[in-house]
This record gives C-alpha cells, sequence and structure tokens, in this order.
C-alpha cells in the first residue's frame, strides 16, 4: 500500500474509533447495582450483550432504525460458547454479519464471561493486510467502546498495541495472519491459541484453480489447525460459497465439522434475517444482480454457467391454475445408476398455454428409486384433486425391472398403478437434443414458477440446466427432463392443431 493509501486507511480507522467511543457514552449516575445486573445478564444474553455494548453497529442515527441480532446469530454465538472445541463453518449470505459476530462481538462476549473463556485467538484473511484491518475493527472495539470498559476495565496495553497483533491489559492476546502464513509458534506466554477465526478465505482467482484450492485447504487442515494446543479450542470459518471448488467446500465436507448455513431467503420464502432485510429488497437485489449472481453471493449457490443456456433467459412468472393449461406432461429421467443415491433423479412438470411453456414443478434429488416413485404417485394425486389430466413419459430405456418394481410396490400400497408412457423415440445425440430447444429460452417462451423460486429442487434443476454444456462432467438430468417434456408437449400440440388436407395442390397464382 503506498503512502497515501496508509495515511488514507489510518484517517478512517480513527474516525470509527472517534464514533465508537461518541456512541457508546455511559449513564455515570447509574447505581452499582443496576451496573452488576446489566453484566450478569450481558454474560449470559448474547442479543442483549450486542444491543447494549454496540450501538453503532446496530442503531442507524440517519433512520434511527435499530437492527435486531437475528436468530442465527444468536444460536451461533451460544454454540460457540458453549463448545469449547468446536470445529464449525459459518456459510451466511453477504451482508448478514458474518464478521462482525464471529471478528469482534463473540470474542469479546467470551473475553468478558466471569471466567474468561478466550486466551489467544488469531484472525485469518485473505492477506496480511486484509487480515489487519480486520483485527483492527476488534481493536477499535477494546481501546474505544466506553461501555466495554466501564463494565470490564480498561483493555488497553500501551506496550503491546500494535497493527495485526496486541495484548489486553489483563493479557489477552490477538494476532491477524494472511492465508498461507506459517502460523507455527504462535503463543502468548503459556498459551496456545484457542479461539482462531478464517474470514471470507476464497476469492474468485483461489476458486479458479483446484490445485491451489486443495493446498490451501491442507494448510487449513495442518498448520493453521495445528496451531491450536492439540485440536483443543474454537476452529471457525466463516464466509458465502462462492464456488464448489473452494476452501470452505472442502472445510463444509469434512467430517466432525459444523455447518450453519444460512440463506439470505429460505425455503419457504422467508427473509433469514427480517430487521434488516425486507424481501422487496432482497427481490431488487437480485433482479438488479440477476439470478446467477443473487444465487452466488446471497443463496450459497454458485452456478458455473456452461455454453448453452444463460442466466439471462431465466424468467419467472405467477403460473395460472392447472386446468388453464392445453397439455400437461411429467416426464422422467431417472438416471442408470437406479438404486444409487448419490446419482440425480429428475422429474419435471410442464405445461403449455398458447405458445408459453412453463415449467410448474420440480424433483431433482440425488436420492432412492423409492423416493422418487412416491413423489410421483402424490405429483399425480393433486393432478386428480386439481381435475386435470397429465400425461406421465419415463425413457424406454430405463423401463428396467428395478424401477418397475417400485411402480408396481407403490401401486400396490396406494390401490391403483400409475399410467406411465414409454418415450420410444429414437433419440439423437443428448447434447444436441437439448441444444435445440435452447433458443426456446433465448427467445423469450420459457417460464419458471414464481411460488418455487426459493424450492430447492427447482433451483438444483436450474443449476443442471445452467451449466450444461457439450462434454461436460456434470449432472444433466433436469435439462434432460425438460426436453423429453418439452418435445412431447410440442408434438401433441401440433398434431391436435394442424390439419392436414389432402388433393391437389392449388396452383400459385404468380406461377409461371
Amino acid at each position: 500500500m503506498s503512502v497515501a493509501g496508509v495515511n488514507d486507511a489510518t484517517k478512517r480507522w480513527k474516525e470509527w474509533c472517534d464514533n465508537v467511543q461518541a456512541q457508546t457514552t455511559v449513564n455515570r449516575a447509574e447505581s452499582e447495582a443496576d451496573k452488576q445486573a446489566r453484566i450478569k445478564r450481558a454474560r449470559a444474553d448474547y442479543a442483549f450483550f450486542v444491543n447494549y455494548y454496540f450501538p453503532h453497529y446496530t442503531d442507524d442515527p440517519a433512520t434511527g432504525k435499530h437492527t435486531e441480532s437475528a436468530p442465527f446469530h444468536i444460536e451461533a454465538a451460544n454454540k460457540i460458547r458453549k463448545n469449547r472445541n468446536l470445529k464449525a463453518a459459518f456459510k451466511w449470505a453477504r451482508g448478514h454479519a458474518k464478521s462482525t459476530h464471529m471478528d469482534i462481538m463473540i470474542p469479546m462476549w467470551l473475553k468478558c464471561q466471569k471466567v474468561r473463556d478466550i486466551n489467544v485467538m488469531v484472525l485469518v484473511g485473505k492477506s496480511q493486510e486484509n487480515a489487519n484491518t480486520l483485527l483492527a475493527d476488534l481493536q477499535a472495539e477494546v481501546q474505544y467502546n466506553q461501555r466495554y470498559i466501564n463494565d470490564f476495565g480498561v483493555q488497553y496495553n500501551s506496550g503491546s498495541w500494535e497493527e495485526g497483533e496486541f495484548v489486553t491489559a489483563d493479557g489477552c492476546a490477538f494476532f491477524a495472519r494472511g492465508r498461507g502464513q506459517s502460523p507455527r509458534g504462535l503463543r502468548y506466554r503459556n498459551h496456545r491459541p484457542d479461539y482462531i477465526v478464517i474470514d471470507d478465505l476464497d476469492d474468485d482467482e483461489l476458486c479458479g484453480n483446484e490445485t491451489r484450492v486443495n493446498k490451501l485447504t491442507d494448510w487449513v487442515k495442518e498448520a493453521l489447525f495445528g496451531a491450536l494446543d492439540g485440536g483443543r479450542g474454537r476452529f471457525i470459518m466463516v464466509g458465502n460459497l462462492i464456488s464448489k471448488c473452494s476452501v470452505l467446500a472442502n472445510i463444509c465436507a469434512t467430517d466432525g465439522v459444523l455447518v450453519s448455513q444460512v440463506n439470505a431467503i429460505d425455503k419457504q420464502g422467508r427473509v433469514a434475517w427480517a430487521s434488516k432485510w425486507s424481501i422487496d429488497e432482497l427481490r431488487d437485489m437480485e433482479r438488479f444482480m440477476g439470478y446467477r449472481s443473487f444465487q452466488k453471493e446471497m443463496m450459497n449457490n454458485p452456478i458455473t454457467e456452461g455454453a448453452v443456456f444463460k442466466h439471462t433467459w431465466i424468467k419467472w412468472k405467477k403460473l395460472p391454475k392447472l386446468c388453464k393449461y392445453d397439455y400437461l406432461v411429467a416426464y422422467c429421467d431417472p438416471s442408470f445408476k437406479g438404486t444409487s443415491k448419490n446419482d440425480y433423479k429428475a422429474i419435471k412438470l410442464w405445461g403449455k398455454i398458447g405458445t408459453e411453456l412453463h415449467q410448474i414443478e420440480a424433483f431433482v434429488r440425488q436420492c432412492s428409486v423409492a423416493e422418487m416413485v412416491r413423489w410421483w404417485y402424490d405429483l399425480h394425486e393433486r393432478m386428480i384433486v386439481a381435475g386435470v389430466i397429465c400425461y406421465y413419459y419415463i425413457e424406454a430405456n430405463f423401463l428396467q425391472d428395478i424401477i418397475l418394481d417400485e411402480f408396481t410396490r407403490e401401486g400396490n400400497l396406494r390401490g391403483y398403478q400409475l399410467p406411465i408412457r414409454a418415450d420410444k423415440r429414437k433419440k439423437p445425440d443428448k447434447f444436441q437434443r437439448i441444444e435445440g430447444i435452447s433458443p426456446l429460452w433465448e427467445r423469450g417462451f420459457v417460464f419458471y414458477n414464481a411460488d418455487r423460486q426459493n424450492d430447492p429442487d427447482t433451483l438444483a434443476g436450474l443449476e443442471q440446466t445452467l451449466a450444461f454444456e457439450k462434454g461436460t462432467s456434470s449432472h444433466d438430468d433436469a435439462p434432460d427432463a425438460d426436453e423429453g417434456a418439452i418435445y412431447i408437449l410440442q408434438q401433441q400440440t401440433r398434431i391436435k392443431t394442424f390439419a392436414p388436407k389432402f388433393g391437389r395442390r392449388p396452383t400459385s397464382k404468380n406461377s409461371w
């Protein structure tokens, strides 16, 4: 960083320190009994702790709006406090205060307990500079937060107060480190690190190189984790999932790691942090960012876009009642490995109304054939209740004994057999078939059910569709089911509307 850059950063930090000091004024007239009662409550009640000691984070002076901690903030703090040997990954959407709570508020909460619950903290960022900046926010609090100082004593220690590392007056040490830097030998007096937080380690450049991702994952699990005392201590990673090839993804997939995932909007369409965001704000954000970017940044669902379908082609719409459709088709691609729970099974319910094609429902899961069959029977019974006819198709080569057995078994339980038809056409190459329907998306004839925008099956199917390209090794069961349903819809409506005429061909008026 240039000298000018350093000076500017220093100026901003001092301004923030002044702000912390100004907004944490203390009532000097309160009784000692009131003070002690507050301290007792603050040590036990994390939400109260945040509200009282950090109004500069929770209150907006310009609007007067107060933002309460979300339930997931409180739950995370309590889990961290209760488990001194926690290994956890907090996979939270952007703008959901990951760093604020994990890097500042929770460590300060642990520090102020009657018996101090933290001795040496290491904060790890993308670089040493980044880590220093993150740690500086915590440093500002312990040095200038008047409410915290009033209740828990002066924290500033003039002899050990530097950028990137400091020790408080009561002997609690804090260190900043950049990714890949050696953490070996980190300790303060007789204490080794007992709280390590890894903050947003991944970036787009790193995630584009699987070898680098795996190497850094090894560093996290070996050198960094080894800085703890034989694995004793809290080992925490925070970030949003920007890529499935990432250190965060690898840590989340590790046995023994507690994973907390918070998406901006949950599966039921509810806002995760309702005191900060409204659903309208998030939908406006989604419209501006686009589907793919919003999924990556706010929904922990990074989608690698292929060469065939574009995220800008994805359109959502409030769909009509089932009885309004000209034709309904549910098409199934159950995958070749019928018994495997690691393979995706896909069923797509599509409807055609005029020239528009609507994806109404989706089943896209890594599951057994039995689970898939049960869902299909449930779908059929919903069609009966709605009073509509839906045609059911499955690829002919999938009508194997194991699949037929599951249909027969479920049918015997329900008292009827599902009327499934085989798609017996001689199919061309899969890539050609799926690529052949992509202009329908591009030209705006395809719409997805707006009521299913947060449905995990719909999102899994969209991810496969957007990632589809020639020679891909990713799953393609969902776009294959889309192609099958759309082919049948187009065929049936063409046959229905086209009336051939027989007889002599009329002579063209402008023929020679």
